[in-house]
This record gives structure tokens, C-alpha cells and sequence, in this order.
């Protein structure tokens, strides 16, 4: 009887062992392990956005002109040479052109490694309300481009190449600075040429951007102002998911002992790793359940 009250809890607890050693060691295991999801960056272009006040000779109010032109995010790409607006009391209700150009393409792409966004316009004409026979600003070739790259820094450019035309006056720009135009009876046009920005992930170009403030004093309109943007790119960079694996110290004090510390065991050597201690900790158990059961059962049995 007495025999057989110890085997039981002798049994129990073996197994209470067992199962707590074969438990740790997936946990210890499991610490280690890293989930994120990665960022495949994005790209957008656009080559014409404006943001005008119109202001009409007959009536107290302001017509606002807020349009854009190939306007896209990645992945995408647009060509559209010409870009037509209608406001109601300027040019008798007839749609007048914004912008023409021979070429007039934005395009954005983005990849797992890469994102990229670009615009180039050819031979671009700019008109605004009043003014259909005077351009607000004419150019030969206007481009801009923002790449983000895994692994490298963003880059930013753009460029306006060529004779520019201000309205109706040859100007000559400064790369990065600003110009301002006045024409008398027309109006002011302050340019900012080839606008970069970037930071560690992102990056963003310019070619021009307009401040305009024209009375042209037809077509019943007495004032435009505001802004005109011209071919603009934006980027941000992939991002690459962790791949898990431990980064190893550079720490000069990490491999340091206190003197007469007993040397420890190369894991790396033995084939051991983290969860060894717990493998050997429940072996270590069993062991000595083991034993105790089989020294208790000697001593019933004499």
C-alpha cells in the first residue's frame, strides 16, 4: 500500500518535469523571432497645378482657377499635351487654354528596391485668364525628377533649359535663386527656379514656381493672383524589412570576464544554443526523480 501511495505522486511529478522541460524551450526559442511588414515607398509627378484668383471687372466676386495637369501617383504615367479651363464670365463662358505643349508627360514608379518620379515638358506655353495672346511664361524644355534608391541617399533635380519667355520679355534665370519680371500695364511674375529638397527617405523637385499678380484688364477680367506650379516630383524610398538575424556586439567590454571567472562553454562549438539550459535543467529533473523513486522503493523493499 505504501508502496503504491509514493509510485503516484513519484509518477505525477516525473511527468510535471517532463512537460515543463519540453514547454521552455519552444518559448526561449520563439523570443527571438521578428515580423514586420515592409514599405514600398511611394512616387507622385505632376506637370501643371495652379492656385488663381480671378477677379472680374463686373462682378464684386473671385473666381477662383484650381486646376492641374498629369497629375499621378505610382504606379502610373500620363501624357497630355494640353490642358483647357472654363470660367464662367471670362472669355464670354468660352473654355480657353491653360497650358500647351508639344510633349507634357509625368510618371511615377515604384518597386520593392526603388521609387521614382519624373516630368518633362517641351516646348511649354502658359496663359491666364485675360491674357490670350500674351503668354505668362514660355519655355523650350522643363524637366524635374526625384529618385529614392534602397541603400543610397535621394536625389533631386530639375532644370528649366532653353530661351525663357516672361510675359512677352527674354529673361534669364539663376539655377536654384529667384527672378522677378515686371511688365508695365501687364503685371509682376516672380519665379523660383529649380526647387530640391530631400532627407534621409524622401525627396522632392521643383522646375518653376510662380507668383503672379497681372491686371490685364480684358476679356472682363481685372486681376489674376496667386501661384503656378510647373513640373514637380516627389519620392520616398523602400523601406527593407529586418531579416531577424541577431546584430553582433561591438561592445570592447562584452567579451571582458572578472578575474578567475571560470571560463564559459562555446556554444557555437558544442551545436548548443539558448534553450540548452532548459533542455538540460529538465533532464537534470527526471534525473533526479528518478533516482529518489528508485532509492525510496530499495529501502520499502529491505
Amino acid at each position: 500500500m505504501n508502496s503504491n501511495s509514493f509510485r503516484l505522486p513519484a509518477r505525477r511529478l516525473a511527468a510535471l518535469a517532463t512537460v515543463t522541460a519540453l514547454t521552455a524551450a519552444p518559448a526561449v526559442l520563439g523570443a527571438g523571432a521578428a515580423h514586420a511588414t515592409g514599405d514600398h515607398g511611394r512616387a507622385s509627378a505632376v506637370v501643371l497645378r495652379t492656385g488663381l484668383d480671378v477677379s472680374l471687372l463686373d462682378k464684386t466676386v473671385n473666381v477662383p482657377l484650381a486646376v492641374t495637369l498629369n497629375e499621378v501617383r505610382a504606379p502610373r504615367s500620363a501624357d497630355r499635351p494640353a490642358l483647357s479651363a472654363r470660367l464662367d464670365g471670362v472669355n464670354g463662358g468660352k473654355p480657353f487654354t491653360v497650358l500647351g505643349a508639344d510633349v507634357a508627360e509625368a510618371r511615377a514608379t515604384v518597386n520593392a528596391r526603388r521609387a521614382e518620379g519624373s516630368v518633362r515638358v517641351a516646348h511649354a506655353r502658359l496663359h491666364l485668364p485675360g491674357l490670350p495672346l500674351l503668354s505668362l511664361i514660355e519655355a523650350e524644355t522643363i524637366t524635374a525628377r526625384a529618385t529614392c534608391a534602397v541603400g543610397t541617399a535621394p536625389t533631386a533635380s530639375a532644370d528649366v533649359l532653353g530661351t525663357v519667355t516672361v510675359l512677352g520679355k527674354r529673361v534669364t534665370l539663376t539655377a536654384g535663386g529667384r527672378t522677378e519680371v515686371e511688365v508695365p500695364g501687364v503685371g509682376e511674375v516672380r519665379l523660383d527656379l529649380s526647387q530640391r529638397r530631400t532627407t534621409t527617405r524622401t525627396a522632392a523637385a521643383t522646375a518653376l514656381e510662380l507668383t503672379v499678380s497681372v491686371n490685364p484688364l480684358k476679356l472682363n477680367v481685372a486681376e489674376v493672383e496667386g501661384t503656378v506650379t510647373l513640373a514637380e516630383a516627389t519620392c520616398e524610398s523602400p523601406m527593407v524589412p529586418p531579416t531577424g538575424k541577431p546584430v553582433p556586439s561591438h561592445d570592447p567590454a562584452a567579451g571582458t570576464r572578472p578575474q578567475g571567472a571560470p571560463a564559459e562553454a562555446n556554444l557555437a562549438e558544442t551545436g548548443g544554443d539558448s534553450a540548452t539550459p532548459y533542455l538540460a535543467g529538465g533532464a537534470l529533473a527526471l534525473l533526479l526523480v528518478g533516482g529518489g523513486a528508485a532509492t525510496v522503493a530499495r529501502r520499502r523493499k529491505h
